[in-house]
């Protein structure tokens, strides 16, 4: 190799490596470009597109089903994106970890001058050009370029390289269950989010309704007020309850823009995105009727039972890892090389070394021990945690058919509750017409009957929301696995 053809190489390599180095413009680093940069790693909608244009990954719809809400969903929202990533810096994690099975090899070249005895000897002999009866008290100047390839690798240290591998495993496979568990959660919350548009808007609809309602009353209040057919008072209250009704509408309409808002942050879109929601059919999640084949299934598909697991198996290998300290290491290391004080290497003057190294410590501080001591607290730790993660599980389900039962029979207590306060405000709306009701029984008359229908709205999306989070307590959204595992 000559001497040009090695300067030119590290011509080559000094800049990249000082980019590498930190030396890159401050431009860089900033956020705007940085978002340019890699702007392909997320899905980022800033408006809506069309109901009639083909299906796309994070395409937001003028009018959602329940269906797209879950789509889009499951391909945009930000927690789930960031579990992706974080699935891809573990399966790096786990291809690296099987670099201590291959050898590493480098290429190196160096120069070396000066006037130390030991080293003027050393390079001389590895020139294979020492002088006959050189003076090594007073060697004089020298110098020396190097160039060779090394290569090493470890050939036993304790089997911590294996079970550091089947850690970066587990950890792949804790990576890919926390991504279910949040999907999961995610797809719950979203119907909820979906549930609470569809229920403001019937909020709406009864308070734009009883706002008519009011004002028609009203109109004809003031005709016969100013005909002297009726008292100030009635008037005015019905005026009060002209603004009660214009509040709740107010209301109504402020809180089904936040449940949009709120729905378009769980799908990671703008929350000025302009799209609406399809009504869905009663049950639009399917969960078993018996909650001890729910508790069954929980047990089995929850991905937090399954990762708790998964963690507790690393812990275990984290244990034996720490015994690994206790154990020699052995490395086999090879070097080939040639020297020149002017790079011109020769074929006839190359040098090869090579060698197997034990290297055992006998004492290093109690660092072994105090690893040992860490790795067993936090196996103990782990089975507590896997304890608590059963028991929050058992309780989880537990907890959402109990809210599913206390929904049900409130929709049937509000359901009864409707027909009782419709026939009754249809009786005194006639006796109020007929002259025989005052304007107060009917204005409480009338407010119970929406009130009611409000509380039937309320009761019949809590008890879909209800029946989303039995859908979550027992695993529904994580996909078929075996206990343990997680199938891709």
């Amino acid at each position: 190799m000559s001497r040009t053809a090695v300067l030119l190489m590290l011509a080559c390599a000094l800049p990249w490596a000082a980019t590498l180095g930190g030396c890159a413009s401050k431009d860089t680093y900033r956020y705007e470009t940085i978002k340019t940069q890699y702007a392909d790693m997320a899905c980022n909608l800033g408006r809506s597109r069309a109901a009639d244009t083909p299906p796309a990954t994070c395409a937001v719809n003028s009018s959602l089903t329940l269906q797209d809400v879950l789509d889009i969903a499951r391909d945009n929202n930000p927690d789930l994106l960031m579990a992706v990533a974080r699935i891809e810096r573990a399966r790096a994690m786990l291809e690296k970890s099987a670099a201590p099975f291959y050898p590493q090899v480098n290429v190196y070249t160096e120069y070396l001058q000066g006037d130390a005895p030991s080293a003027y000897l050393f390079k001389s002999i590895d020139q294979r050009q020492l002088p006959a009866g050189t003076d090594f008290n007073d060697p004089g100047w020298f110098e020396n370029y190097e160039s060779g390839i090394s290569a090493g690798i470890n050939l036993f240290n304790g089997g911590r390289d294996g079970l550091n591998r089947e850690m970066a495993k587990t950890g792949l496979t804790i990576s890919q269950l926390d991504r279910d568990g949040i999907e999961n959660q995610v797809m719950a919350t979203a119907i909820g989010a979906y549930y609470d548009i569809l229920a403001a808007a019937n909020f709406t609809s009864v308070a734009e309704e009883s706002v008519e309602t009011t004002r028609s009353q009203l109109r004809i209040m003031d005709v016969r007020f100013k005909a002297g057919g009726a008292l100030k008072t009635d008037l005015l209250s019905l005026q009060v309850r002209m603004a009660e009704t214009e509040e709740m509408l107010v209301q109504s309409r402020n809180r089904q823009r936040l449940a949009k808002a709120a729905l378009a942050e769980i799908l990671g879109v703008e929350p000025d995105v302009p799209f609406g929601v399809v009504d869905a059919q009663a049950h639009a999640v399917s969960v078993p009727d018996d909650p001890f084949s729910a508790l069954d299934y929980a047990l089995i598909h929850r991905p937090e039972l399954a990762s708790i697991r998964e963690q507790l198996r690393r812990s275990k290998m984290a244990v034996d890892a720490s015994r690994a300290g206790y154990l020699p290491q052995v490395d086999f290391m090879t070097r080939y090389y040639a020297d020149d004080p002017d790079m011109k290497y020769s074929s006839n003057r190359e040098n090869w070394t090579a060698g197997l190294y034990l290297n055992w410590k006998i004492f290093d501080g109690f660092a072994t021990t105090s690893d040992r001591a860490e790795a067993l607290s936090q196996l103990q730790e782990t089975m507590a945690a896997d304890r608590k993660t059963l028991l929050a599980v058992k309780f989880d389900v537990k907890r959402a058919y109990l809210n599913l039962n206390e929904a049900q029979e409130r929709l049937k207590v509000t359901t009864s509750n409707v027909r009782t306060a419709k026939e009754t405000f249809e009786l005194v709306k006639r006796q109020y017409e007929g002259g025989s009701a005052d304007i107060t029984r009917y204005l409480e008359a009338e407010l119970a009957y929406n009130r009611s229908r409000m509380s039937e709205t309320a009761a019949y999306f809590d008890r879909e929301k209800a029946r989303a989070q039995i859908a979550r307590a027992i695993g529904h959204w994580t996909g078929s696995r075996e206990t343990g595992t997680t199938e891709r």
